[in-house]
């Protein structure tokens, strides 16, 4: 199984490494993720894994939420559930838990989320397309322009780069370098930026094209 645990944004900050050279790094809260449960190709039909992370208040947790979690043992009701699809059976089992010991420094990772949603935009911002000049009296500053031609096709393409809702797209920046993992915190901090606000969930696992930092 591809290292992979559920984690929080807390934010970004700098730190020094071994070369004494400042380093922009993203701080994630990754872990403990326990294993809710384990999937077969004999009962579900394929391999894989599904790992919890957070924890809700019994109130808020539904009675199907609830009896899942007590299914493999958990005393509390995670927040964010997430499968983790694999090629072959694993050897995790349910309440088995899952801690940022997975990853090790200087380890190449992907780091998936939901960008920040930014609302309706137009195409200066959305596409940076370059709009027209910025002189007085131009008249056609920041506006689209044409976006189709004359009787043939008589329609605007498909995927034409249009105003339109921008962000909250599902996101993966890949080959991240973890530079520093603080366990006892379940802290991971990889260098660079990663998608979401702060306080928004993430998948971190394992780089699927790793190369050299």
């Amino acid at each position: 199984m591809t290292p992979t645990l559920l984690g929080k944004k807390l934010g970004m900050t700098q730190v020094y490494d071994e070369q004494n050279v400042l380093v922009p790094v993203t701080v994630v809260e990754a872990g403990p993720c326990p294993v809710v449960q384990v999937k077969t190709v004999a009962i579900d039909g394929y391999h894989a894994v599904q790992i919890g992370f957070g924890a809700q208040k019994p109130k808020n947790a539904s009675k199907a939420e609830s009896t899942h979690a007590k299914k493999a043992g958990l005393e509390t009701t995670p927040s964010q559930l997430s499968e983790v699809r694999l090629t072959e059976a694993s050897t995790l089992k349910a309440g088995d838990v899952l801690t940022v010991a997975t990853f090790t420094e200087g380890q190449m990772v992907d780091v998936s989320g939901v960008s920040k949603g930014k609302g309706f935009a137009g195409v200066v911002k959305r596409f940076r397309v370059a709009g027209g000049p910025a002189s007085h009296g131009s008249m056609f500053h920041r506006r689209i322009g044409s976006i189709g031609m004359r009787q043939t096709p008589g329609r605007a393409w498909k995927n034409q780069r249009m105003p339109g809702h921008m962000g909250t797209d599902s996101r993966t920046v890949q080959n991240l370098r973890v530079v520093k993992v603080i366990a006892e915190k379940n802290l991971i901090l990889v260098k660079g930026a990663i998608p979401g606000a702060n306080g928004d969930m993430v998948v971190v696992r394992g780089a699927k094209k790793a190369k050299k930092a």
